[in-house]
């Protein structure tokens, strides 16, 4: 008898045993896909990890229901990667795999109600019953989810039940594939007219169709100049007729249809020279080649404008000549489309791009593309989620702006860094990592400063263009003399008018979308709430709502207080939105958009706007962080900070650390071909954070802030694991939260931060506490993990807090 062990797309604690047969295990391969039964007709999509011989103990194995795949879907490179993921970020392979494939290739396990044939005692039925055995008599079979198009939704699983009672349907579960390739339809001579010698009778069975006989005529005229099969499509342009005459044609057995598959996302092959480097980004590109030698990761600081990506083309390069594969992982989305842009001109159609603006079907065609090792997929682009792609011969991961919190996954499990996991990643491949950023994150600097990683760097623009003039605005002093123009400080306003009157463009940056973060009642004090959770609601003046950022509630705005019926009712804060409508108010002849959240939910959204801005079709350019991230635009010659208090103020370790990556990438923006100008408006000009950032002075911020983390015991000096509990019932969630305190305490002592109630204290009609447990270097990361994961289990097997959702962070962020 023969079992595997598979991984279930669940978050279950171990794997699970099921039998196969002789026949069966001769096909199968780890990495395969098969569909199983688990609970009371459930079938799932598992993934095949182990073939062996040795019966479960505790229960009894059950047959396979199909096998899914011909070859493996995942290669046994990914499958360490994934365990080990599972491992560091103490969550199940379940969870990593149902995160890391494509829901396409996660079959749908869908139940469906068959009419029992021996059904005859119909008098016995409900009029919602007979509706439905009805509705099984003309279709056969009926999935659950349609029965809300014939009986009240709410009934429907209580009807089945009494339907199933009465024995008058079955339930049967059917695996839906979801993928469906993309075929592009072709024409070409029928088999029966392929010899030459035929041509002549061919034409006297259209010479009474006179646009048939000119269709046929524009097919030889085409087959004589290419040896590529030709598009139904080409031949109904070039002919000049209908898809009705070329049908014909088919149905007269002239001509005939077949179909290829072709991949959704293609890019043109017109390949252009790589851009000369200076001798500054030579030096810095044989730095980085030699430092491989010793090193398998290496750190690129390069200041804004320094010319990385170029130096990224040139190493992409050197790996596509030896056939190997390269990952390009980038924090946003935004900054993938720019890039793809730029890269496409240097390798064509071997770039693929892999993103949740992508459709199911487009990522599960780069994910085969790149199983298979396709010229299509040599280089591919993409955000966090790429590393889980099943590369087969991995020679290069570049993580450009590594420094970025996006590249952490917050929600679902697992939890985990695209930048860590991708070091690891390279690892199992023997391959190499470049980081690069302008402002490097105090890990991996701190890293390099104890020559784990190597260290290169470009302290200069390329073209020797000189780093943006920074100009700090004390907007308090401006606030008192009663001088500013809404959320415009005078020198701000005027700094727009010359660079409009110069042709050039602007952008202005402001970390908060929608109108104003608050509406308040001036009379009561009262300001409309989420029902949902512990935040006001943000006004949307352009949908005319209220909503909330955390769930997504949104209600109607109203003229009136909704508490003591006031019509005094004033907006607090300010968002992209109101910067948005002030400048275009300012400024009534300058083309206004902005770039955030709520204008680029589209799936070529971001294209629209960069393309837009790149052509000059835009002047003035409003928006969030997703501004800051490495685009590059060469008439921008100024950038505007509306406030930049507000990034400083989070209660948060890295706060600092942020507000600085943050402002540094923002006003490097700002003259990328001559040197530009950057305004920071701000209260308190004399931070030292604020003055870090006008200065340039990486160094120093990093210094202050290590020494701050190593007086403060938090990384990259600590690890540090971070455990948050959920519970709709505040008194149930308190309980459990003093009782799993206590318990780390008991095993960690005054490494246990906490409890402690978020600012945000609800979420979702959810109460929040979080815990914080600090580890030293000195103390065995696994063991701790094994400590926590102990009191987890002991924790959830009291059945007062089972209930409670315990969420543990490895690394948080």
């Amino acid at each position: 008898m023969y079992f595997i062990n598979v991984i279930l797309p669940l978050a279950l604690p171990r794997l699970y045993t099921y039998q196969v047969d002789d026949k069966e295990v001769a096909l199968l391969k780890p990495g395969m896909r098969v569909a199983v039964e688990f609970g009371k007709r459930k079938i799932y999509t598992a993934l095949v990890h182990q073939i062996h011989q040795n019966p479960p103990l505790n229960y009894e194995a059950k047959p396979i229901h199909q096998i899914i795949d011909e070859q493996a879907l995942v290669n046994e490179m990914q499958l360490k990667h994934w365990e080990w993921m599972a491992d560091y970020y103490m969550c199940s392979l379940g969870e990593v795999y149902k995160s890391a494939v494509p829901s396409s290739l996660l079959l749908e396990s869908e139940t469906v109600l068959i009419k029992n044939e021996n059904f005859i005692d119909e008098n016995n039925l409900s009029s919602d019953e007979f509706l439905i055995i009805e509705a099984l008599e003309n279709h056969q079979q009926l999935p659950i989810d349609q029965l809300s198009s014939i009986v009240d939704g709410k009934k429907s699983l209580s009807l089945i039940r009494q339907l199933i009672e009465k024995n008058a349907i079955r339930l049967k579960e059917e695996i839906n594939e979801i993928y469906q390739p993309k075929l592009e339809k072709y024409i070409k001579l029928h088999s029966h007219w392929e010899s030459p010698d035929k041509i002549a009778d061919i034409f006297n069975e259209v010479k009474r169709a006179a646009k048939q006989r000119d269709a046929l005529m524009t097919y030889f005229s085409i087959k004589s100049t290419t040896q590529n099969p030709i598009k139904f499509k080409t031949l109904t342009e070039s002919a000049l007729c209908s898809a009705a005459v070329i049908n014909a044609l088919v149905e007269k057995e002239l001509l005939e249809i077949f179909y290829i598959q072709v991949d959704r996302v293609r890019f043109d092959n017109e390949i252009e020279k790589a851009k000369i480097l200076s001798q500054k980004q030579i030096v810095a590109f044989d730095q980085i080649n030699n430092q491989f030698n010793d090193k398998s990761v290496v750190l690129l600081k390069g200041v804004t404008g320094s010319g990385k990506t170029e130096i990224y083309v040139k190493l992409i390069q050197e790996q596509l000549d030896q056939h190997k594969q390269v990952l390009y992982l980038l924090p946003e989305i935004a900054l993938t489309t720019q890039i793809i842009q730029r890269l496409k001109k240097y390798f064509g159609n071997k770039i693929a791009v892999y993103h949740s603006k992508y459709s199911l079907n487009e990522r599960v065609e780069v994910w085969n593309n790149v199983l298979n090792s396709k010229e299509s997929a040599q280089l591919v682009v993409g955000v966090r989620s790429s590393g889980f792609l099943p590369f087969q011969n991995l020679g290069l991961i570049i993580v450009d702006e590594e420094h970025e919190p996006s590249y952490k996954q917050v929600e679902p499990s697992p939890r985990y860094h695209a930048r860590d996991t991708s070091i690891v990643l390279a690892m199992i491949h023997n391959a190499k990592v470049l980081l690069g950023s302008a402002t490097p994150s105090l890990e991996s600097f701190y890293n390099s400063l104890e020559d784990k990683y190597g260290f290169v760097t470009l302290e200069n623009r390329f073209g020797d263009v000189q780093m943006p003039e920074i100009e700090l605005v004390d907007i308090k002093e401006i606030h008192r003399k009663k001088r500013m123009n809404g959320h415009f400080s005078e020198r701000l306003i005027q700094l727009i008018k010359e660079a409009l009157h110069q042709k050039e463009q602007v952008i202005l940056f402001q970390n908060r979308r929608g109108y104003a973060p608050v509406l308040a009642c001036k009379t009561c004090g009262v300001t409309p709430q989420c029902i949902q959770c512990d935040v006001s609601l943000t006004y949307h003046k352009f949908a005319k709502e209220l909503k909330c950022h955390y769930c997504g509630y949104t209600q109607k705005v109203t003229n009136s207080c909704v508490a003591c019926g006031s019509d005094e009712v004033v907006f607090l804060g300010f968002g992209t939105e109101q910067i948005e409508n002030e400048i275009q108010a300012l400024f009534p002849e300058a083309n206004v958009a902005r770039m955030d959240y709520d204008t680029t939910k589209g799936k070529h959204s971001y294209e629209r706007i960069l393309e837009q801005f790149q052509q000059q079709e835009i002047d003035i350019l409003v928006g969030t962080q997703m501004l800051s991230k490495g685009l590059d635009f060469n008439k921008v010659s100024l950038v505007g900070v509306l406030n930049a208090d507000s990034l400083l103020n989070f209660p948060d370790f890295r706060a600092h650390e942020r507000s600085y990556q943050l402002l540094v990438q923002v006003a490097g923006r700002a003259g990328r071909t001559k040197r530009g100008k950057v305004i920071i408006q701000t209260y308190n000009p004399t931070h030292e954070i604020i003055e870090q950032v006008a200065a340039h002075d990486y160094l120093k911020m990093a210094e202050t802030q290590l020494k701050e983390r190593q007086q403060f015991q938090y990384p990259p000096f600590y690890k540090t694991i971070n455990i948050t509990l959920k519970h709709k019932n505040k008194i149930t969630l308190d309980e459990g939260t003093v009782w799993l305190s206590k318990a780390l305490k008991n095993t960690f002592g005054n490494q246990v931060l906490g409890p402690t109630t978020p600012v945000i204290s609800k979420i979702r009609n959810k109460y929040i506490k979080e815990m914080l447990i600090k580890i030293p270097f000195n103390q065995s990361l696994q063991k701790t993990k094994i400590a926590v994961n102990q009191l987890k289990i002991s924790f959830l097997s009291i059945a007062a807090f089972r209930s409670i959702q315990l969420i543990i962070d490895v690394d948080s962020y």
